[in-house]
């Protein structure tokens, strides 16, 4: 690997660690439910995001495999938030 894209890899994930630092922090402090939702959104794509970039770092497909249920299971978990702050119930 070279140093150039060695370098670019910890800069990513630095900024993607501060992202979810001020991420959690708007998940604990959000004003509304609604603000709240979409802090978790945000969560896990940035969490998927250092799953791509650690897999690209170590040439792993684990990496790569934990991203896509990463992604998979925050989509779900955001349209059950998204449908239950909308009526008040997940399971009709």
């Amino acid at each position: 690997m070279s140093a150039l894209l060695s370098g670019a890899i910890l800069i990513s994930l630095f900024f993607f660690s501060l992202a979810m630092v001020l991420t959690v922090i708007r998940l604990f402090k959000g004003p509304s439910a609604q603000d709240r939702v979409l802090a978790l959104d945000y969560l896990y794509i940035v969490a998927m995001l250092i799953m791509l970039v650690l897999g690209i770092r170590y040439a792993s497909d684990t990496y790569f495999e934990a991203a896509l249920l990463i992604a998979l299971f925050g989509f779900v978990g955001s349209f059950a938030l998204a449908k239950f702050l909308l009526r008040g119930e997940v399971i009709e």
